[in-house]
């Protein structure tokens, strides 16, 4: 605030610094300033200046990247009393208690990958636009540099330096939803998965949904990101057998029946236990129930045999690489007490 405008006993002091240089017209009438005096602040030369509609920036000069986004939120973001764009943010909470929360908004697309540090991504200062997502009913128009993005299912926020941000995999797909260069897509999916920060399915779900796998620079991409998936995945799967101990299997094998029909390819067979493993890295795609299909007859078939099968998915490996290992081993120490399996070819796949 200027130092000539009077403030009412409200206090801002649950505010960051700079959601106390980003104002609603709402939280400035809270505090005691008038529709007038933020007129007179914010003529041409003065020393605020409104940023978006109904939301305030009090000072002169360009807003920061950090000042644009709490503008952005504040202008999309749902009042706790139900007001529409503009209204106060919700008080803080007892886990964040100098962060406001901004209820039915949150940035998306390539700004939100920026906030969880994408290198593909490019600087919040360059966007000309920055995508934020709110409920499929707001009453809300796309403005300067806001970018309206509406869904039916708002996902679970993450807070990025106090900003809720969508999650990676809904970021990508909709920020994949406005590009046309092939490489830059095929850069964000495949830093969305090395980088750690999700797993394939959970991106290719999200294209999905978004009805974007019917566009071929983003089928090539969504290849190329799958290879990459499986590729980490069977590392992981190569460090769990190393690090917790387990005996070595054979890798990447096929299963035949003496003299009869394929089995089914395995990514690891322990033969003297009889126990297989396999890494289910389908995606989420039109043909996955078809994929579901034969993946379940194979098992069966396996079982009826005999031979244990672990099903294992990459994220399990990501987030509970011990347990899995503890899975693996009690299947391995399980098959003495079991009847012995059925003989089978082990070929090289």
């Amino acid at each position: 605030m200027t130092h000539n405008t009077p403030l009412s006993p409200r206090p801002l002091r649950h505010l960051s610094e700079v959601q106390r240089r980003v104002l609603t017209i709402a939280q400035l009438r809270a505090h005691g300033v008038s529709a007038a005096e933020v007129n007179e602040q914010c003529r041409p030369g003065g020393p605020w200046q409104q940023i978006l509609p109904g939301v305030h920036l009090l000072h002169p000069g360009p807003p920061t990247g950090e000042e644009r986004l709490h503008a952005i939120l504040l202008y999309a973001a749902r009042s706790p009393l139900g007001e529409q764009a503009s209204g106060v943010p919700a008080q803080p909470s007892a886990e964040q208690p100098h962060r406001p929360t901004y209820q039915d908004a949150m940035i998306t697309g390539l700004a939100a990958l920026t906030l969880h540090g994408f290198s593909a991504a490019p600087p919040l200062l360059s966007l000309d636009r920055i995508d934020v997502l709110v409920p499929r009913l707001r009453r809300l128009r796309s403005t300067g540099c806001v970018r309206i993005v509406r869904t039916a299912a708002l996902p679970v926020p993450e807070q990025v330096t106090g900003v809720p941000v969508a999650p990676v995999a809904r970021a990508v797909a909709d920020a994949v939803a406005d590009l046309v260069d092939a490489g830059v897509v095929r850069r964000l999916l495949t830093e969305a998965v090395r980088g750690g920060h999700c797993e394939p399915a959970s991106v290719v779900r999200e294209l999905t949904q978004a009805r974007l796998l019917s566009r071929p620079h983003v089928v090539d991409a969504v290849d190329s990101l799958l290879a990459e998936g499986r590729a980490i995945a069977e590392e992981r799967l190569y460090r769990m057998v190393r690090e917790h101990g387990l005996p070595d299997p054979v890798w990447n094998v096929d299963l035949r029946l003496p003299g009869g029909p394929h089995l089914g390819g395995l990514d690891a067979y322990w033969p003297e236990q009889a126990v297989a493993l396999e890494l289910d890295t389908r995606a989420p795609r039109q043909d996955d129930d078809a994929l579901w299909s034969e993946y379940a007859r194979k098992r069966e078939h396996l079982e009826r045999l005999g031979i244990t099968v672990v099903h294992v998915t990459p994220r399990k490996l990501r987030d509970a690489m011990e347990q899995q290992a503890a899975v693996v081993r009690t299947a391995l120490m399980a098959a003495s007490d079991r009847d012995p399996a059925a003989y089978v070819v082990v070929l090289p796949r």
